[in-house]
């Protein structure tokens, strides 16, 4: 068996006010293989985009473990966590995070601008192509509809062929058909790039087309 892409070993996370401490997340424990398809679900304020926040190295545990194909993301410092990041995790939103002032594939170029490639326009376009976008090169988001910013989104986040990649309500902004047609591409893309899929979502129909499903209550893991 391989070793996990993504190991979550004991995970808490406190929050402390004037109020009291809050507890967000309670001996989180699980692991995914590579190429693997999770959903995280439960109800609003269960704790999932926080869970997913921590994966992804952007948030930081109150105590526990995360390992990121092998590396424990918290022995190492914010610029090695970002360097990490880079080169191993895509990421897709629900409010799409394109930047305004440039075009489709400007945003789907700078993960590769960053990484140093050379072939970054090219590789771009052609990933483009590949969600249907092939038309919409040059256009900037704020003339693109909801469905064809996500796919710019899931263009930016796949070009680098990530090991691993994190969608949080991924389809929270648009309408049914569009989100079907958006979902059914980024589990085509997972399936042809081999990349392990994890996604928070509300949505019971999406969570049953994923492999596992990691159902948190209040903080805590009740299935995965």
């Amino acid at each position: 068996m391989s070793e996990p892409i993504i190991s979550v070993e004991h995970v808490f996370k406190s929050v402390t006010d004037s109020t009291g401490t809050l507890d967000i997340l309670r001996d989180i424990d699980f692991a995914l293989a590579p190429r693997e398809t999770a959903a995280i679900v439960g109800a609003s304020g269960s704790g999932k985009s926080t869970l997913l926040s921590i994966i992804a190295g952007l948030d930081t545990p109150t105590r526990g473990t995360v390992k990121l194909a092998g590396q424990d993301l918290f022995s190492i410092d914010e610029d090695e966590r970002a360097a990490l990041r880079a080169r191993q995790v895509g990421f897709v939103f629900q409010s799409f995070q394109l930047l305004g002032n440039l075009s489709a594939l400007e945003n789907v170029m700078l993960p590769l601008e960053l990484a140093g490639r050379r072939d970054a326009r090219a590789t771009a376009g052609e990933m483009l192509r590949r969600v249907g976008l092939g038309e919409r090169l040059g256009h900037y988001p704020k003339v693109l509809s909801g469905g064809e910013q996500q796919r710019v989104a899931l263009a930016r986040a796949f070009v680098v062929q990530p090991a691993v990649l994190l969608a949080d309500e991924p389809t929270g902004s648009l309408d049914f058909a569009t989100g079907e047609t958006v979902m059914q591409l980024m589990f085509d893309l997972n399936r042809e790039l081999g990349t392990t899929l994890v996604l928070v979502t509300h949505d019971r129909a999406i969570a049953q087309r994923c492999e596992r499903r990691i159902a948190i209550e209040a903080g805590e893991v009740v299935h995965a």
